[in-house]
């Protein structure tokens, strides 16, 4: 009756009708039916969807000069806010019957409602501007006489009818890609047409493929870019080798992950005269190769950064580039670009370098054999890596000391077998290897950035920054009110945030709850993004930090190397303005956000693979979130999270209280608070839905 109700008035937007009328209209003839459609009217009116003048009723309608632009982010109960392009206005609430024909992401006009009560302004969406994307990825599913597509996009909230005609040759169950929307009613469903087939749904290349195409990503180079990469030469030309520093007879080598393919950063290590150490951070010279303009360069802009997918990677380089020109492969000569650090034996930096070098890697080593060196103390060039093991350490004692946060992000890692399967999941540990290299790393990336941007004489010049803002004061205090609940200290007024990240992370470490704890942590502080303005690094404590060490993965380090080979050598190369950096800037920081979403989703897809297989067995877990509708537990061992319906909770009826993060048991006061350790069963792994269902176990 109220769908009725509802699509007679949108309608008939501008008429006004009196309930007979409306009945008559609807061929409403019982007395039940008709008493039915004045209660939905009266509904309708306290909703505000509907407007009474005497007798008649019509549409409300929101006033003109209440049109605003934004963007909407539909939520999990299916309405939905419209995030405004003026950032002095409030978000505006859009209850899911207002929505429309828009979906998640789609930048809109919304008409705020003339009478607004409760705490959100609160309109109705009357116009979609533009598309968040012309294409959907799904799996088509077959439903009686017609065809729909179940989108992987969770924000989608409406299936996609797709005519037999436009089936493309896709069968039911296949992963499909639609486009060619249309959508101008929303009491009618959208329709689409195939246009690509990437095979059945959950085989390994059609997820893949399905994750990149929801996340707008480049997952082929078109063939220009192949052409360009394919005539670029390997050979060095003697005269760019006079050019360089030569490091080539010199031990260099790299420190990898056992599964990495492309190496782009390299070290050395060796004694100096004065009994002080020469460290050397040797980067690829991507700039070398990929020239501002070229078509290579246009399409790495583009992408920002290669994406990490489980079982897949996708490059921001041609592999050409990436796995064989540029990458820092053992037994070749490689031109990098180099900051060589002067260290005192107690990790005191009394001088560097920013250089252009060429050297030749003596070894390719993984974590695992440069962490086996450091706990058996032998072992190929074993003494370059325990001195540079030992000056690390330091450094990094120096750097906690100072005001840099160490929090410990967990990751998990997959086994696949051959068809990409994952047979295997455990959590990635972190060792001093791991520390050996980032610490380095983190130096080269605070020196470079300092040389800009507090140059020894002239002006600070043009140039992208790595920065971290200071923590939201209300995002803090809250977290210091769960970490209370947990039986931990953390004081939000103190002057020194750091200090009391830092003790708290040093407390919780090897702790069940360390995970948790680290995460939330995370969420209460501000991102960290590109920027030309330098506000400093507020995470790691420095007043001074780029990305430098990573040009075949990041555009940002590509484009410093660019910037700082033009202020250093003197270079005529292109000019950056100030404006075209910041616009790469945000464009990049976009693009890194979009690929951590992207390698999110291919981690929990795969961890919900992996359990499909053991739905009935019991897990240790931690409870990671609480709502009204039911319990989130993390898997402590494989991370994975689900959910424990309300509904599933026995014994008892239980509230959610806000203040006291805790699921309350009206009769038994038995809680379920944040951070609580408790026993699961997985009882469903949907791996369409991407969801997984769990019970307590008493």
């Amino acid at each position: 009756m109220k769908k009725k109700i509802i699509a007679f008035f949108k309608n008939n937007s501008g008429r006004q009708f009196k309930s007979k009328d409306i009945a008559q209209r609807l061929n409403i003839e019982t007395e039940h039916e008709y008493n039915a459609l004045k209660a939905v009217l009266h509904k309708l009116v306290e909703e505000q969807f509907i407007v009474k003048a005497g007798k008649r009723y019509r549409l409300s309608r929101p006033h003109s000069s209440n049109v605003l632009t934004g963007v909407l982010q539909i939520v999990n109960g299916g309405y939905g806010f419209v995030v405004l392009n003026n950032s002095e206005i409030k978000d505006v609430f859009i209850a899911s019957r207002n929505i429309g024909v828009a979906f998640n992401g789609d930048t809109v006009e919304v008409a705020l409602f003339a009478k607004q009560k409760g705490k959100n302004i609160e309109g109705q969406i009357v116009k979609v501007l533009k598309r968040k994307r012309d294409e959907y990825v799904g799996t088509l599913r077959k439903s009686k006489s017609f065809y729909y597509i179940e989108p992987d996009d969770r924000g989608i909230h409406r299936d996609i009818y797709i005519d037999k005609e436009d089936l493309n040759n896709a069968t039911e169950g296949d992963k499909i890609i639609v486009g060619h929307l249309f959508w101008e009613n929303p009491m009618r469903n959208p329709e689409a047409k195939v246009i690509e087939v990437l095979g059945k749904a959950g085989s390994q290349d059609a997820e893949i493929v399905s994750i990149a195409r929801e996340f707008n990503l480049n997952y082929k180079f078109s063939p220009k870019v192949l052409e360009e990469a394919e005539a670029i030469e390997l050979n060095i030309a003697p005269a760019e080798v006079k050019k360089r520093k030569d490091f080539r007879k010199k031990i260099v080598f790299t420190i990898d992950p056992e599964d990495a393919k492309d190496f782009d950063d390299a070290l050395s290590i060796e004694e100096m005269e004065n009994g002080n150490y020469s460290v050397g951070v040797h980067i690829a010279d991507v700039g070398y190769y990929v020239k501002s303009g070229s078509q290579i360069d246009k399409q790495a802009a583009k992408r920002g950064n290669s994406v990490y997918l489980v079982g897949k990677v996708i490059p921001m380089l041609p592999e050409k580039l990436s796995n064989n020109i540029c990458s820092l492969v053992p037994g070749e000569d490689r031109m990098t670009y180099s900051v060589l650090i002067e260290l005192t034996k107690r990790g005191k930096q009394v001088g560097y370098q920013i250089v252009k070098t060429i050297i030749n890697s003596k070894r390719r080593f993984t974590y695992d054999e440069v962490q086996k060196i450091i706990d058996e103390g032998e072992g190929d060039y074993s003494v370059e890596v325990l001195q540079l093991n030992k000056l690390a350490e330091t450094l990094r004692k120096k750097r906690i000391r100072e005001g840099s946060i160490e929090f410990s992000t967990a990751e998990v890692k997959f086994e696949l077998d051959e068809n990409g399967k994952p047979v295997r999941v455990f959590k990635k540990e972190i060792k001093q290897s791991n520390m050996l290299v980032e610490e380095f790393m983190l130096m080269a990336n605070k020196i470079t950035a300092k040389h800009i941007g507090a140059p020894a004489s002239g002006p600070v010049k043009p140039f992208i920054y790595r920065v971290h803002d200071l923590p939201d004061n209300e995002k803090i205090n809250e977290f210091a009110k769960f970490v209370k609940s947990l039986g931990y200290s953390f004081d939000p007024n103190t002057g020194s945030k750091y200090n009391q990240f830092q003790t708290l992370m040093t407390s919780v470490k090897g702790t069940e709850e360390e995970s948790l704890i680290n995460e939330l942590a995370i969420r209460s502080m501000a991102k960290a993004i590109y920027s030309i303005n330098n506000i400093g690094h507020y995470g790691l404590g420095f007043k001074y930090y780029t990305h430098f060490t990573s040009p075949i993965r990041r555009y940002s380090d590509l484009l410093v190397h660019r910037l700082l080979h033009k202020y250093i050598d003197s270079v005529n190369t292109s000019n950056y303005s100030l404006d075209e950096l910041d616009t790469i800037s945000d464009h990049i920081s976009d693009c890194e956000r979009n690929a951590v979403e992207a390698e999110r989703l291919s981690v929990k897809l795969k961890q919900i693979e992996y359990l499909q297989y053991h739905v009935g067995e019991e897990f240790p877990a931690i409870i990671s979130g609480l709502t009204h509708f039911g319990i989130f537990v993390k898997i402590t061992d494989i991370l994975a999270e689900g959910l424990i319906r309300l509904r599933d909770l026995e014994g008892d009826f239980y509230v959610y209280d806000e203040k006291k993060y805790a699921l309350i048991g009206k009769r038994t006061k038995k809680q379920f608070r944040l951070g609580d350790h408790v026993d699961v069963k997985l009882i469903r792994a949907d791996l369409e839905k991407s969801e997984l269902d769990f019970i307590i176990i008493e």
